[in-house]
């Protein structure tokens, strides 16, 4: 039963359908693994056992008179709880939201189901999810498996953890400030933050229920055992939603490239302005290394033409405006004051916050503009590479840290103190220009913490970062399941 938990959302699919397991059998594997193991690690914060049981016997019956509900038939798993779920509560960590019982499913949750899947439980994130880390008031602090000391990232840190615990075999999580890469580095699974735009947003809070728009930089994606869930996730979820399918339809175009050795693949590893701490570069060396072995061509010195300094505070000042539309107006006041109040020349990480967090729309034009003259740099880059291979972040799975202000916590890396939000700095230049990447496992730290590497690529090419990661993941292994899961 337990070899079952660990498969991967194909293999099981493929026994669901040929009728080798059956949904309903799956699914109580699953709830017990939860029952079981899931107070140790409080990744899963709502379960709907008993309509995924309702759903689960109809999957078979259906199966057994031949007919098939999609290429997830009867496939039970787990969804972030900033994802509206029809008839499940769906809270985002927020207590305002404690009792909100959506009726009708965000898109992205309405395509998994329609493409078969069953809903059973909601996975943790921070307060509207706005942090590395998972933890809140209403559900308290979701733990690594690896460790249960560490966090397991955020914002889909529940999700990611409840993949790694053999709770699920796939889970759908939101990326727009790292919050599918950073779990999945930290956790050990796989996961895939595809170009912006192609997963229509509506039902996915901080914004508020029943809005309309699409924030910009956000994305959804799967998090998985396998490229080749990531890609059986992306062909159910990607498309335009009702109103644009009047007049376009979503053609990816194919992988760039059909054998490791082919691909022209940069590799940016380190960097003076967000050094990388020695343990994650020697998981990285050694990956690129077996990599070389197998017969992929690297080049360590090409970059784009970029700083990741700069890249870092343009994302900022487009980034925080969003994350403001969830704040209370008493904390934007409180930040507004704040600027008002700054001595000349301040520029501490602090007051950035307070200021691109308060940002008016002509600070947002003035940003939005760099970012385009970025995406312009890096389609020529990727005129000449294929892929760019990039840390996650600085550091492995960090300890838990919940009473310093998100502004003044810091990291360790190489011994030294680095603000917290260093860990904006790997992931800004992939978020801002609207790049696919995908992330898979390269090895663990001499702590046993997960490490991963980040594929990033040409805008749309989705396909190839996930194509070249399945290439990567061959080499490097497979998903390991946590030690005593």
């Amino acid at each position: 039963m337990s070899e079952l938990a660990f498969r991967t959302a194909g293999d099981l699919c493929g026994l669901l359908r040929r009728g080798e397991l059956k949904s309903r059998e799956l699914l109580e594997i699953q709830l017990e693994r939860v029952a079981k193991h899931d107070p140790r690690i409080n990744a899963v914060v709502t379960l709907a056992a008993a309509s995924a049981r309702a759903q689960a016997d109809a999957a078979d019956h259906a199966l057994a008179q031949g007919r098939s509900l999609g290429p997830l038939h009867g496939l039970p798993m787990t969804i972030k709880d900033s994802f509206e779920t029809e008839g499940i509560r769906t809270t985002c960590g927020a207590p305002e939201l404690a009792q909100h019982v959506p009726t009708r499913d965000a898109i992205a949750v309405a395509r998994l189901r329609a493409a078969g899947a069953i809903v059973f439980g909601k996975t943790n994130t921070p307060y509207m999810t706005s942090d590395w880390q998972s933890y809140n008031e209403l559900f308290g602090t979701t733990r690594n498996p690896w460790n249960l000391e560490r966090t397991p990232g955020g914002s889909s840190g529940g999700a990611a953890a409840a993949v790694a615990a053999g709770f699920t075999a796939l889970e759908l999580g939101s990326d727009i400030g790292g919050s599918i890469r950073v779990p999945s580095h930290w956790s050990g699974v796989f996961g895939h933050k595809p170009s912006y735009g192609l997963i229509p947003q509506r039902g996915h809070i901080p914004f508020p229920p029943g809005s309309f728009s699409e924030p910009d930089l956000n994305v959804h994606g799967p998090i998985a055992r396998s490229v080749e869930d990531l890609e059986l996730a992306l062909g159910v979820l990607a498309g335009p939603n009702d109103l644009e399918s009047t007049g376009w339809r979503l053609e990816l175009p194919p992988p760039r490239r059909s054998s490791l050795g082919d691909y022209r693949i940069a590799a940016w590893l380190d960097d003076a302005e967000f050094p990388v701490d020695s343990e994650v570069k020697r998981v990285h060396a050694e990956a690129i290394e077996k990599l070389r072995r197998a017969g992929a061509k690297v080049d360590e010195t090409a970059r784009p033409p970029i700083h990741l300094r700069e890249v870092s505070r343009i994302y900022q000042w487009l980034l925080m405006p969003v994350m403001a539309a969830s704040f209370p107006p008493a904390a934007l006041e409180s930040l507004r004051n704040l600027v008002a109040s700054a001595a000349p020349g301040d520029d501490t990480e602090m007051l950035f916050t307070a200021r691109t967090t308060t940002a008016n729309h002509h600070d947002w034009l003035a940003a939005h503009e760099q970012r385009e003259k970025l995406r312009a740099r890096f389609a020529e880059f990727f005129a000449v590479f294929d892929a760019l291979i990039l840390p996650v972040n600085s550091v492995a799975a960090i300890p838990h840290q919940q009473e310093t202000p998100f502004p003044m916590r810091t990291i360790t890396v190489n011994g030294a103190q680095r603000p917290y939000t260093d860990l904006f700095g790997w992931i800004a230049p992939v978020t801002l220009c609207k790049l696919p990447a995908t992330v898979v496992p390269a090895g663990r730290t001499r702590e046993n913490l997960p490490v991963g590497l980040q594929i990033a690529g040409p805008y749309l090419e989705d396909r190839t970062t996930l194509e070249l990661g399945k290439r990567i993941s061959a080499v490097l292994g497979a998903f390991t399941p946590p030690p005593g899961f």
